[in-house]
């Protein structure tokens, strides 16, 4: 169950969609609505007096309560319980120090869709929390302006990769009571990756192994959906993981991805771990990242 979200902010135009999601987990779920500011003091002079201090980081502590207050305000119209704070520190330890004091069920974040060679490399805020968080992490697409909220928020297809790992196991249950709670078509999908294996001179029974595996994989996953009498697609691809999940979910106009972080590196490849922050980067829709 989820009953404390917390919207770790850093004041960035375009976060209504992320406000949009995060309230809609907590109206569906009953749960309250925190909201975290972490003015940056990592780069901070080490020699700079009090005052020199005070003046330099006031600017950041107040866009950092207009920040906070736009969040609670946007929960408590809804007659959601919320909470905001203003902390100092290095902001993914802040965050996570703050998920783990108050037993934060969900973290709700906005990432920027990154291109080119940034796509190979983590450091974003999110990316760190994602890595290193404990409970699940939706990331949810900044917009390129302040615009207005979505109009609606739904989750009527889920698309859940899996790799067969335990890792993969735990993230596809996660995804299906999010899927049970609306009633949401899922879709569950294998991608054999060729980066380990040179497939294209591999013999017939390899590349059957690796597809069978894949099938065995998603048909795990099918039957956990079906004893929850939810829809269910498989589905099993060949290329790279990224490219392929991101293919798939938009071929079947999915609503939310669901994945693990951690998986394993064999047979599927890099289907889960850092193919999840690369679909992270760039995936259009929400992503659900659990440990």
């Amino acid at each position: 169950m989820i009953g404390t979200i917390l919207v770790p902010t850093d004041g960035s135009a375009g976060a209504e969609a992320t406000i949009a999601h995060a309230t809609e987990f907590a109206r569906t779920y009953g749960a309250a609505v925190h909201t975290l500011y972490v003015v940056d003091t990592s780069g901070e002079p080490p020699a700079i007096s009090r005052d020199e201090r005070e003046d330099l980081l006031a600017p950041s502590e107040r866009r950092g309560r207009e920040a906070t207050i736009r969040i609670t305000d946007r929960a408590e119209e809804l007659d959601l319980k919320a909470a905001r704070e203003v902390r100092e520190g290095t902001p993914y330890s802040e965050i996570l120090a703050y998920a783990d004091e108050y037993g934060v069920d969900l973290l709700v974040m906005g990432t920027h869709g990154r291109t080119g060679a940034d796509r190979a490399r983590l450091g974003s805020t999110t990316e760190r929390v994602l890595t290193l968080a404990d409970v699940p992490v939706l990331s949810v697409r900044l917009t390129d302006d302040d615009g207005s909220a979505p109009e609606t928020i739904s989750y009527d297809r889920i698309v859940i990769p899996t790799d067969g790992s335990d890792g993969a196991i735990r993230a596809a249950e996660t995804a299906l009571d999010v899927a049970e709670k609306y009633d949401a078509a899922v879709d569950t999908v294998y991608v054999v990756d060729p980066a380990p294996y040179d497939l294209e001179d591999a013999s017939r029974s390899i590349v059957g192994l690796l597809t069978e595996g894949g099938r065995n994989a998603t048909e795990t996953v099918a039957e956990m959906a079906r004893d929850r009498n939810l829809g269910v697609t498989t589905a099993v691809r060949r290329g790279n993981p990224a490219d392929e999940l991101l293919k798939y979910v938009s071929s079947v106009d999915a609503d939310l991805v669901a994945m693990g972080t951690r998986g394993r590196s064999v047979g599927s490849g890099r289907l889960l771990g850092s193919t999840t922050a690369r679909v992270v980067r760039r995936s259009p829709i929400p992503v659900l990242s659990v440990t």
